[in-house]
């Protein structure tokens, strides 16, 4: 697996929106913020454009992605927002430019397809982060700051409180996951991650109760949970239901779903369509370690 370099002080983080539109107007804290961090910052033209749903037809989407590849002096690439689009234009980006400068891909939500295709096409590392509009929402929190960190080479390491529903145990492997309807929705492509012995970290927003289980059969049945090393369970925001109730929790799904299984699981972690966003590395290595008061995730340099 390649893993990008850091950023260092003038480098240039290139921000473009390869899925749903996003006003300008909701990029200024972000720009202006990683100018104090000390970065240029370079704006794709899907910033403030608009096709219907998306930043512009499948054409200007891969050309704005596909240039801030293409461009040596572009160090990283920050999504603005997620939403959907990545899978009408991720066959026709060309990655050769991305092997010989290697550099970080940052996003979740609907970016977790390009995390994933990157994992098991490219084998390139990418940052699931908080992207552009998160900036809106205060610069200094410790979500923000670590993806901060992760870009100028700091090592990361999360401590958060004990579930009552955990798994105690320890663990190490690959990071892989994010987007549960878009983990999903790879199943079967060529973008399809491989799930053995690495650790898996899920997370959705505005999904029915029934379609969560849904997912969750489906990556069953395609044996991602087999051989896999450990599980972090982010936040599920915004969850519907149906006329006649699903009758189900969240965690009650989950549970019930991980009972055949014994690896370590860790839920409430901080990862999601949340404030509460924490950077992770897909690609790199970590050490998950679930005790009854305290779940730590470290990353293995």
């Amino acid at each position: 697996m390649i893993i990008p370099k850091q950023l260092i002080e003038n480098d240039t983080i290139g921000i473009v929106c390869p899925s749903g539109f996003m006003p300008m107007e909701k990029l200024r804290t972000c720009i202006q913020t990683l100018q104090q961090w000390g970065f240029q910052v370079k704006i794709g033209k899907t910033l403030g454009h608009q096709s219907n749903y998306f930043s512009g037809n499948d054409e200007e989407r891969l050309s704005d992605l596909q240039a801030m590849i293409d461009d040596k002096n572009v160090k990283a690439i920050l999504c603005g927002r997620g939403g959907y689009g990545l899978s009408r234009i991720i066959d026709k980006i060309n990655f050769k430019p991305l092997i010989k400068n290697p550099k970080w891909i940052i996003g979740y939500s609907d970016v977790t397809l390009l995390h994933c295709h990157l994992n098991r096409k490219i084998k390139i590392a990418s940052l699931h982060s908080p992207m552009a509009g998160a900036f809106n929402e205060g610069v200094d929190n410790i979500y923000i700051q670590s993806l901060k960190r992760i870009l100028t080479g700091k090592n990361s390491i999360y401590k958060i409180a004990s579930h009552p529903l955990n798994r105690f145990g320890e663990c190490s492997g690959e990071l892989i996951g994010g987007n549960l309807a878009m983990l999903a929705h790879a199943v079967g492509s060529v973008s399809e991650p491989k799930t053995n012995n690495k650790i898996l970290f899920i997370e959705d927003v505005g999904e029915y109760l029934y379609t969560i289980d849904r997912m969750l059969h489906q990556l069953k049945r395609s044996g991602w949970f087999d051989n896999l090393k450990g599980l972090l369970i982010g936040s599920f925001t915004e969850l519907k239901d149906t006329t006649i109730p699903f009758g189900k929790t969240i965690d009650k799904i989950i549970q019930e779903l991980v009972a055949d299984y014994n690896f370590p699981i860790a839920y409430n972690f901080p990862v999601g369509h949340q404030k509460e966003n924490y950077a992770l590395k897909c690609g790199v290595s970590y050490h998950l370690q679930v005790k009854e008061n305290l779940v730590t995730f470290k990353e293995i340099k």
